[in-house]
Parts: structure tokens; sequence; C-alpha cells
């Protein structure tokens, strides 16, 4: 196996496909007595960051029945 100028290596379908790694995934390396390792790593889907940020910075004091007929269009 080579490896590009860009240092781009194609890692084996079955062992993406053995370790679930698919097009978008988070990888790390590290280096141990010479030897590197590729690890796939957990990410947090974009929705839970965006909750995650979000969380303790509302100002709206409705209910939830408020909130959901305002959403819903009712009046």
């Amino acid at each position: 196996m080579k490896i590009t100028s860009k240092g781009q290596v194609t890692i084996p379908q079955h062992l993406r496909e053995k370790t679930g790694i698919v097009p978008g995934s988070d990888v790390e390396f590290s280096e141990k007595n010479g030897k590197l390792f590729l690890k796939k790593t957990k990410r947090h889907g974009r929705g839970k960051k965006l909750v995650e940020r979000m969380r303790g910075h509302g100002n709206v004091r409705m209910s939830t029945d408020e909130i959901l007929a305002l959403t819903r269009g009712a009046k």
C-alpha cells in the first residue's frame, strides 16, 4: 500500500466494513513504539451539539402548550 503525496492511504474495504468506518467517520491516529494505530472515534451528531450549546440560553417564558400552539398556528 502506498501513501499519496498528501499523506492519504486507502483503508481496505473489508477492514472498513469490519470496523464500521464509513465516509464521514471520525478517526484518530496514535503512535506507540514506532507503530501507528488508527481508531474510530465516537462523534456526537450535529443536533446533540446544537442542543448542548443552546441549553440554558432560552429566555422565553411560555409553557409547552403555548409554544406548541404557536408552532402549530393555533390562535
